[in-house]
């Protein structure tokens, strides 16, 4: 069974751990290196201390990745619109649904102005939030549910947006 968890800073050191695969999974695309000491040492103090939110996934009981939301005030201009900061499932829990069903679930705790962002050169991902954000808004029926897709470039880095609105609640048949 797919479950959920709002953790904080007691949990700093999952987190960290499982931020380690995370990391893994994206230097490519991000040029990131390991330290010295062979870790990437990714930095999740700053969550506990901001406007973040972070939760566990975990299937069957076991750990099976984590999502970070935060707000997309930097991209977006307003400070209540949220951004899917980080999100991982591990590999062995890949393809099980888990991380469309958590995509929903960050979604439905926070009814908001949404921004995705994704690397274009993260193929698997790419597909991924357009399905997922193009299934939420259908299966939800948002009003106005559709969702806009752009490029972006920030500090020389392109992105795809993805921007949806469902704080406006759900059309009536």
């Amino acid at each position: 069974m797919i479950h959920f968890e709002r953790i904080g800073a007691e949990s700093d050191t999952v987190l960290r751990n499982l931020s380690e695969h995370y990391i893994h999974d994206m230097s490519e695309g991000f040029g990131v290196q390991t330290h010295a000491d062979g870790k990437f040492s990714y930095d999740t103090s700053v969550f506990w201390k901001g406007d973040f939110a972070v939760f566990l996934a975990k299937n069957d009981d076991q750990l099976a990745g984590f999502a970070v939301v935060g707000s997309a005030d930097r991209w977006l201009g307003r400070q209540a619109a949220r951004d899917v900061k980080d999100f991982f499932v591990l590999r062995a829990h890949r393809g099980k649904d888990i991380a469309e069903t958590m995509a929903r679930f960050i979604w439905d705790e926070f009814p908001a102005e949404w921004l995705v962002r994704v690397l274009p050169s993260n193929k698997p991902a790419v597909p991924f939030w357009r399905r997922a954000v193009r299934n939420y808004m259908a299966v939800r029926n948002f009003k106005d549910g559709e969702f806009a897709e752009r490029r972006v470039t920030d500090q020389c880095r392109e992105w795809i947006h993805l921007h949806f609105d469902n704080s406006r609640g759900a059309a009536t048949k």
